[in-house]
């Protein structure tokens, strides 16, 4: 229970930060709490924004088509940024480069849930 008010709160504070994403933080959340608080997962589940993706998650492993977008984008950002700031050897430039790539077929390859996010 403790790690899912914990996870919950990351996702609460990724609601409102536009760098660090919230539906991630709440299907962990979720469950967490099928194993300790069905109260608190029903708040989750039942929720109007959250709710959604992350039930979409559970009964289709779904990724809505807007947060596909989103993690694309975040995926190009932090690989370009990496690129910029830590100018990395070529060993190490392949090896992130191998885990963005699985990262965005893994996203890519799961099937559109609903649209908000």
């Amino acid at each position: 229970m403790v790690l899912g008010l914990l996870v919950s709160g990351i996702g609460i504070i990724g609601a409102f930060l536009p760098v660090l994403p919230s539906t991630v933080f709440f299907i962990f959340a979720a469950f967490c709490f099928a194993r300790s608080s069905p109260r608190l997962e029903n708040w989750i589940l039942n929720h109007s924004l959250f709710g959604p993706p992350v039930t979409a998650w559970q009964e289709h492993g779904a990724i809505p088509l807007m947060a596909k977008y989103f993690a694309f984008l975040g995926m190009a950002f932090g690989f370009g940024s990496f690129l910029y700031f830590v100018a990395p050897d070529l060993w190490l430039l392949v090896v992130v480069a191998l885990f963005f790539i699985g990262s965005a077929v893994y996203v890519g390859s799961r099937p559109s849930g609903p649209r908000s996010e």
